[in-house]
């Protein structure tokens, strides 16, 4: 599997990502283990998690089999804090304090003592952008973390935070990363953040790019039982995209697909993978028979007028202030 630079940085990733959302709750400690071994063996090296996937078990069920299924230095780790549980539900914490404890829970659970990128989870509007900065070089400086970057912000907190980080470059500590939902049903980001990313020497991780799954076509016909759609606990998140304007691209790549004799996923992770400033693709499988038929579309290229069609048919608006 090709290995991408993350940005100007020297961290390089596979350009497929292994996304472990449901890890410990609805993919089991059998499946996530044939699911790595597989990832790997076809060349895969990011593994991304985050504290709250699964309240703290994806973390460690990827801690249980490093070392045992895969050695650690075979894996690039991603992990995110910023987000705690509770009781009255999730709350966003980006502090200084709050970060860096996200860190240290997380380092335990997966069983190392440091990650290769730390991403702050999303914006947190109560705590300066300062102090979430200096949490982000603190965990560099301790060796609790390799490269650091934000996950969910818009292109400005990008630009300024990796600003903050510039301004102390003296200890080497920079931004490196950028991760967001990004496929053909969700465009948004290249509004703002990858001509930003771009313009900064940031690397893209690209969350959900076959739009939560609706891309796969699974939902062209009807609502399968055992898909996402159908589950209590993961149907708001796909029910976004089951609209009439998401049946348009679906469409669409159902066609590229069936002209080029390939499966619709493939068709939609071979788009997002040609896009500018992408290093990786995080895909989410619930079964390693849905992470194989992922792994399968890192060969395709798509004809030049497939790519431009379904740009066409995918194109977000955009107007001023983005486009003058």
């Amino acid at each position: 599997m090709e290995r991408r630079a993350v940005g100007r940085s020297g961290l390089r990733v596979s350009v497929l990502g292994l996304g472990t959302m449901t890890w410990g709750r609805d993919t089991d400690d059998l499946d996530a283990a044939e699911q790595l071994r597989d990832f790997v063996d076809a060349g895969g090296t990011l593994v991304d998690t985050a504290a709250t996937y699964g309240d703290g078990d994806a973390e460690r069920v990827i801690g249980s089999l490093l070392g045992g299924k895969v050695g650690r230095d075979e894996v690039v780790l991603c992990t995110k804090g910023g987000v705690r549980g509770g009781a009255a539900g999730a709350r966003v914490d980006a502090s200084r304090g709050g970060l860096l404890a996200d860190l240290d829970a997380s380092l335990e659970r997966l069983g190392t003592d440091h990650v290769d990128l730390f991403l702050v989870a999303c914006p947190d509007p109560a705590t300066p952008l300062e102090e979430t900065v200096s949490a982000l070089r603190l965990a560099v400086s301790s060796g609790r973390a390799r490269y650091v970057g934000l996950a969910n912000h818009p292109a400005w907190a990008a630009a300024r935070a990796a600003t903050l980080l510039q301004g102390a470059a003296c200890d080497g500590v920079g931004l490196t990363g950028l991760e967001l939902e990004y496929s053909l049903l969700q465009r948004g980001v290249e509004r703002d953040v990858v001509p930003a990313a771009s313009a900064l020497g940031l690397g893209l991780l690209a969350w959900s790019p076959l739009g939560r799954g609706v891309l796969t076509g699974k939902y062209r016909r009807s609502l399968p039982a055992d898909s996402r759609a159908a589950s209590p606990h993961l149907a708001a998140f796909v029910d976004p995209y089951l609209d009439d304007a998401s049946s348009a691209v679906v469409e669409a790549v159902a066609t590229a697909a069936d002209g080029l004799g390939r499966a619709p996923l493939e068709v939609s992770l071979a788009w997002l993978l040609a896009r500018e400033a992408l290093a990786s693709a995080v895909v989410g499988a619930r079964t390693p028979a849905q992470l194989r038929a992922s792994l399968a579309a890192v060969d395709l290229e798509l004809p030049g007028e497939v790519h431009s069609a379904l740009d066409d048919v995918s194109a977000p608006e955009v107007g001023y202030p983005e486009r003058w």
